[in-house]
């Protein structure tokens, strides 16, 4: 194994590239090690932007560069070079290869699934005709790698799609146009621009435009639309979102103001006007003003896209405003800035240039000032654009290719540039380097506090460094270091274990998300060191209002909030079950290394959580994985309190055992678990007190690791579609990790084991329906290349996780209830996290995903059993 991979090892220093280190990979001889074999397509933006097919066999990932890229055109045959082999943890690698390294540039995953050799694939590589089945998140079917007889350096192949279903002539769909972005993240690789000296090596650039250069000139209303199609309306369009990149890209680009309130669709068809959100939602009811302005635009058909807003006293978007409007159902409050026009008046325009199609909207929006209103282009440099937009106190700038069609999914063509926070911060410290690190690991900061002068801790940055920065800013650390810290609130815990403190004389620029209210910074990035100024002038800026807000009746200012130490509480929580009357202990302490999630914020997580939470929870018995150390330590699952005291966390007695169960039925008892280091709540499937007659049964489709998430969106819909013909109603949530929950709520009657049967039926009828995609039998090795119908968590006293509960993975994601038709364009079983989930929420309002679960009186009938069997 060290063998196969001295060559990839030879080629990289780990110390300054994030690859992973090609170290030896266990062959699977246990039963915990199975699942099918991977392969993965990296998008890789080098000296050439090219495409790395790589197969795992033998332990490691055989890997041909691909310079077009593959083609689902049987008539095409792509270059394929051999090249050296790759780890298996390669297969996940995204990120920045640094300059000066062996294949510097950018890279993502643009494809990854399971792969099945036709035959013996070691004697089908020494022959050079290697022929194999695909399963991935873009590409399917059978596929070729046939060698050449070509000269060069390295063995010259061909990739060569098969014909079958899943071919497609190039002329009709490019796939590499089509679908440019990761199937891992919200990266997408925007090529660098590389002009004559490219186009003289012949070299393709990864998406040409499909117009002429930028014109900033409006069309008439009468003129032509390149590449419009006469079509019915649409009943929905989903819209195009934008990925999040760091700094605006070179290239044709036009950029319009980030605005910060609700996505919104609106639909236009005659007199009916509906409104609807980012997911499908009918607002139309919340924005009747909004609605009325839309049906006097006189257009006979359309589908226009934009962000409604509410504007404070400076006319700068205020979210918080935005949601009162809508409680208190003052639509005139809001605007709706209109940016697109993918349909209009029976023509389909998602093929027609952006520019065109805004030319459109503006003229048609011409004489609207009100209500609608028109999202225009900003005319300046984006650097400066986006620096007067964060001066401003905007969330940053959408930049938007010209030329580029409109497409409902996250795109390479729409960008987010947000604001930061940036300045100067006084080193304090450092830590040691970890891993292949070099130097340290990150510098300590400090902030002078603006009253009383005091240095104090700020947090640190460990990112923005390269080798040579890290040598030189380390050269100039030694010499000052200090036996004590120099601040007045030296950090405790992870962020103190071998720091080495500094005099506090050097100083540096970072750039920062936010700052908490102990003020230290989070998600921070190193800019640069500065001596420009004396370390003594370093304190933290913050911005001066514009004028002076009114007093309310009370006396209090109405334009300020007061700083707020308590997490929202259980919405039936008054008083004495104010979660925020909990103290966290180690607040400081880091659960999850990978985000620089600590014990605090998880804790306020649960608290703010508890209202949607506590409708999972009530009544139901719950077990609680622990995790002292965080995710990277022991996990401890506990379903009784003897070992341990939890406070505010309700004891039942349990006839069938001498302990007691657990209920955690209120915020307080979530908060005082979490600070007992609890990360996940499981749930049982019946209500205390009626333990013996379940409520629910919920199937845990579990999925070979290797699989894409394609196919369990597919497995999903075909479980939903079976429970849908025995006439029963089911429920969907996202399990956090790989796979989907199915709850099926039942009206109480019958014992664990005739449900728990009842599922396990399902289990083996699907699998005998489709075996090629389903298991009815746990173990790893049982779900080679499948999904394991997990019917386990029906017995007495066995659980699953909650709706809303965290999970111990890296990123704290979260499991979610879902829509139904949410599922087709969800994204991963881990979309939503402790940081992100309350956008969600927000968004969805009252459109709670489970809405009538507790009103389903459906039971199991015995014509339902035989339908199984």
């Amino acid at each position: 194994m060290a063998k196969a991979l001295d060559e990839y090892n030879s080629k990289r220093n780990f110390s300054a590239t994030p690859e992973p280190a090609g170290t030896p990979t266990r062959k699977r001889k246990k039963a915990a090690d199975a699942h099918a074999l991977q392969f993965c397509i990296q998008k890789h933006d080098a000296s050439h932007l090219h495409y790395d097919f790589r197969l795992e066999l033998d332990g490691t990932l055989k890997s041909w560069a691909v310079p077009k890229g593959p083609s689902l055109d049987p008539k095409v045959k792509r270059l394929a070079v051999h090249v050296e082999d790759h780890p298996i943890s390669y297969a996940s690698f995204e990120g920045q290869i640094p300059e000066g390294h062996y294949g510097a540039g950018e890279v993502i995953v643009w494809d990854r699934g399971v792969w099945s050799p036709i035959g013996d694939p070691q004697a089908s590589l020494e022959k050079g005709r290697l022929k194999f089945e695909l399963q991935g998140e873009k590409l399917a079917g059978v596929w070729n790698l046939v060698r050449t007889h070509m000269p060069g350096k390295r063995e010259q192949w061909f990739l060569i799609k098969s014909s079958d279903e899943a071919a497609r002539a190039e002329k009709d769909y490019d796939i590499l146009v089509e679908q440019p972005d990761s199937v891992l993240s919200e990266r997408t690789l925007i090529p660098r621009q590389r002009g004559a000296k490219a186009k003289a090596k012949g070299e393709e650039p990864a998406r040409a435009a499909k117009t002429p250069p930028r014109r900033r000139t409006r069309k008439a209303a009468g003129a032509t639309l390149h590449g419009a199609k006469a079509a019915a309306i649409p009943e929905r369009i989903a819209p195009q979102l934008a990925t999040l990149v760091e700094a605006a890209p070179e290239g044709d680009w036009h950029y319009e103001i980030k605005f910060d309130g609700y996505r919104i669709m609106a639909r236009i068809e005659g007199d009916d006007v509906r409104l609807f959100t980012r997911n499908g939602h009918d607002w139309t009811a919340k924005m009747p003003h909004q609605a009325k302005a839309l049906a006097k635009l006189g257009v006979e058909s359309a589908w226009l896209d934009g962000e409604v807003v509410v504007p404070d006293e400076e006319g700068i978007p205020d979210f918080q405003a935005l949601q009162n409007a809508f409680d208190a159902g003052a639509s005139k409050q809001i605007v709706y800035y209109l940016f697109d026009v993918p349909y209009l008046n029976g023509m389909d325009l998602r093929e027609v240039p952006l520019e065109e199609r805004r030319a459109a909207l503006a003229t048609l929006l011409e004489k609207q000032d009100g209500a609608l209103r028109f999202s225009a282009d900003l005319q300046e440099d984006p650097d400066h654009m986006l620096a007067s937009a964060c001066q401003m106190k905007l969330e940053g700038l959408i930049g938007k290719r010209a030329g580029s069609p409109y497409v409902s999914r996250r795109s390479s063509s729409w960008i987010k540039i947000k604001c930061k926070n940036r300045q100067e911060f006084v080193i304090v410290g450092y830590s040691d380097p970890k891993g292949s690190r070099s130097a340290f690991g990150a510098l300590l900061l400090g902030l002078h506090d603006a009253d009383s002068g005091e240095l104090r801790y700020a947090g640190k940055v460990g990112t923005g460094f390269n080798e040579a920065s890290l040598r030189a800013i380390h050269a100039r650390l030694e010499p000052l270091e200090i036996a004590e810290p120099a601040v007045v609130n030296p950090p405790t815990g992870a962020d103190a274990r071998g720091a080495h403190w500094l005099k506090p004389e050097l100083m540096c620029e970072v750039a920062f998300a936010e700052m908490t209210r102990d003020g230290v910074i989070r998600h921070s990035v190193f800019h640069g060191l500065r001596d420009d100024k004396p370390a003594e002038a370093i304190v933290h800026e913050k911005a001066k209002p514009v004028k002076k807000a009114a007093a309310d009746k009370t006396g209090k200012s109405a334009g300020k909030t007061e700083a707020k130490t308590r997490t929202k509480p259980d919405a039936k929580a008054k008083g004495k079950d104010d979660p925020g009357q909990i103290k966290i202990t180690h607040p400081e302490r880091i659960i999850d290394k990978s985000i620089g999630a600590t014990k605090m914020e998880l804790a306020q997580y649960y608290g703010r959580v508890a209202p949607w939470m506590l409708r999972d929870l009530a009544e139901r018995p719950v077990a609680l994985v622990r995790a002292p150390e965080g995710i990277d330590g022991e996990l401890f699952f506990q379903k009784h309190s003897t070992k341990l005291s939890l406070p505010h966390v309700t004891q039942f007695d349990d006839p069938a055992d001498t302990q007691p169960l657990l209920l955690l039925d209120s915020a307080l008892g979530l908060v005082s678990a979490a600070q007992m280091g609890m990360l996940e709540v499981h749930t049982w499937n019946a209500r205390a007190p009626h333990l013996e007659t379940p409520d629910r049964l919920v199937l845990d489709l579990d999925p070979d690791p290797a699989l894409p998430w394609k196919r369990m969106i597919e497995a999903t819909q075909l479980v939903q579609t079976l429970l849908d013909e025995l006439g029963l109603v089911s429920f969907l949530k996202t399990s956090g990790g790989k796979g989907m929950h199915v709850v099926v709520p039942l009206k109480r009657g019958e014992g664990w084991d005739e449900v728990k049967g009842f599922s396990q039926a399902i289990a083996r009828h699907m699998a005998k329906l489709l075996p090629k995609h389903f298991s009815a039998v746990s173990g790893p090795k049982n779900r080679v290349g499948k999904i394991f119908i997990d019917y386990l968590r029906n017995g007495r006293g066995a659980t699953s996780v909650s709706a809303y509960s965290v999970r111990a993975r890296e990123g704290l994601p979260v499991s979610v209830p879902v829509h139904r038709h949410e599922l087709a364009g969800l994204e991963g079983a881990n979309r939503w996290n402790i940081r992100n989930l309350f956008e969600r929420l927000e968004e969805l309002g009252d459109d709670d995903p489970w809405a009538g679960m507790d009103d389903a009186e459906q039971v199991i009938t015995a014509e339902m059993r035989a339908r199984l069997s």
